[in-house]
């Protein structure tokens, strides 16, 4: 039995293909696919993790969402972002409702610089919020809120919320609140699982569905890619050109009579891709499982597999077997 009982669904194993690689199971819902014997391959990337504040959960989500634009990937995107939940205000340091984020990137100072330019333009510019750290234990501290202080012009002034240094930047709202540190710590990036589907409809519905168990079941994790789902997977450097990363051909259904290495099946003419990153390996792990087994159980999702690289990109294996409790 793959999985465990305290989760919506569960896989059971009926089979291995030898040939194929890949064990046969059977979902909850009674639906038969194959799961490939292969693993994720995830790497550390600089994580920060800013707790939003607002009046309204409305607002903090609303902060929340456009602090985490354009950070699907660093492929192209200046960091890796996205929502992780929202928070009561019994657990905020001001008492009001509260959106958790994460920002990825590979060095500290790029991730100093895309926290500053994140809060400073898309938290502060927001109505009635804060920014508070939401890694406190970290033994790393970037000034973010000391620099953004400067945007007061002299009118700043310090203060204190729950025990927290803060600065008060005066703002034609009134005040914006922010942290004088941020801790930061290394985290996981990259786990990952692919979707290979009968049609579009199926895979669209699998990858919402593992997106749906995620978001409920597991937490210290983000997904980001738009509604946590990519449809456009790449794979290191490029055939033909000098590009850092191109299109994952292997996976791409309309190629797989014109390349010799295809990994689509016949039968799967869509695949989806569901990245996750999130604050520690255990925790990816966690997420990928709840993720899998949801899209697992649609009807006409064929096989499920994950990328990777053969281990020389990322330190860190999430083999799909162990990840659901072989």
């Amino acid at each position: 039995m793959l999985g465990n009982e305290t989760t919506a669904s569960h896989l059971e194993v009926v089979g291995y293909d030898e040939k194929d690689r890949a064990f046969v199971v059977k979902s909850s819902s009674g639906h038969v696919l194959k799961i490939s014997d292969t693993f994720a391959e995830m790497f550390p990337m600089w994580c920060g993790r800013v707790l939003i504040t607002a009046d309204s959960e409305k607002w903090a989500l609303t902060a929340a969402a456009t602090a985490t634009g354009l950070g699907t990937s660093v492929i192209m995107s200046p960091a890796e972002a996205g929502i992780e939940g929202t928070v009561s205000g019994g657990e905020t340091p001001d008492g009001r409702a509260g959106a958790l984020v994460q920002v990825y990137n590979r060095s500290r100072f790029d991730l100093k610089a895309q926290m500053i330019l994140r809060i400073g333009q898309c938290v502060m510019t927001c109505p009635t919020t804060a920014a508070f750290d939401a890694m406190r234990n970290a033994k790393r501290r970037l000034k973010v809120g000391r620099s953004l202080r400067l945007f007061g012009d002299g009118f700043q002034r310090k203060g204190i919320v729950a025990d927290r240094k803060v600065w008060k930047i005066p703002v034609m709202e009134g005040d914006f609140v922010v942290e004088d540190t941020f801790g930061v710590a290394e985290a996981v990036a990259g786990g990952n699982f692919l979707i290979l589907a009968r049609d579009k409809l199926a895979g669209l519905k699998a990858a919402e569905e593992a997106v749906k168990a995620i978001k409920a079941r597991a937490s210290d994790v983000i997904l980001p890619f738009p509604g946590g789902i990519c449809r456009s997977g790449s794979k290191v450097g490029s055939l033909k050109y000098k590009l850092k990363a191109s299109t994952n051909h292997i996976y791409c259904p309309r190629l797989r009579a014109v390349v010799s290495d295809s990994q689509v099946p016949e039968g799967v003419s869509s695949v989806y891709e569901i990245v996750v990153n999130g604050l520690t390996v255990d925790a990816v792990k966690k997420a990928m499982a709840e993720g899998l087994k949801a899209a697992a159980a649609v009807d006409g999702v064929e096989r499920i597999s994950a990328g990777n690289y053969g281990g020389k990109i990322g330190p860190y294996k999430a083999y799909l077997k162990e990840i659901l409790g072989n």
